[in-house]
């Protein structure tokens, strides 16, 4: 039987800003990867916006690329 894994409710803002860490954390592991659509239970829609800030939020050094 395969494993399930959790799904972790998040609530989805309306505009996803790249400047908002607090909320883009909530979509990254531990070791910074962004966590899958099946894993947050968020429209996929929304899951590109996400991704899209984060990508972002990265490159303007206000998240890791990698964990410490």
């Amino acid at each position: 039987m395969a494993y399930q894994a959790e799904r972790e409710e998040i609530e989805v803002k309306k505009f996803i800003d790249y400047k908002d860490v607090a909320y883009l954390k909530q979509f990254t592991s531990p070791h910074a990867k962004m966590l899958s659509k099946k894993r947050t239970g968020i429209p996929a829609g929304k899951q590109r916006d996400i991704a899209q800030a984060i990508k972002r939020a990265r490159y303007m050094a206000l998240l890791p690329y990698v964990a410490a």
